[in-house]
């Protein structure tokens, strides 16, 4: 998993990763999306696909690109833990923040003009 992130963490991979959500593109689209040069783009597939995020084929000339699911499944089976816990902390400070409601004293309309008489 510590290859997914290094290869996401660099933005215009974030980027390549975001195209191919749509399905499958070549790299001649990918080109044109990202305003990028073809050999950056191509270096960039490369690490994407080193790190296991993407696959290959050919098609004549041109290469396509898809990305792999299991990788993104990996990720998101991690981060469940960790939205887990921070529902957990939404939970809390819920909880914390009915309670102060409860302690305040409600201000309705009647109450409002009871003080200025």
């Amino acid at each position: 998993m510590i290859a997914t992130f290094r290869a996401l963490a660099e933005p215009h991979r974030f980027q390549i990763v975001d195209l191919l959500l749509d399905g499958p593109k070549p790299v001649g689209d990918m080109v044109l999306q990202l305003g990028l040069h073809q050999p950056q783009v191509s270096k960039h597939l490369r690490v994407l696909s080193d790190a296991g995020l993407v696959d290959v084929r050919v098609d004549a000339q041109r290469r396509i690109y898809a990305l792999r699911p299991m990788p993104f499944q990996e990720l998101g089976v991690w981060l469940e833990k960790y939205r887990r816990l921070w529902e957990g902390t939404f939970h809390r400070l819920d909880a914390l923040l009915d309670d102060e409601d409860r302690r305040e004293k409600p201000w309705t309309h009647e109450a409002i003009k009871g003080e200025h008489r």
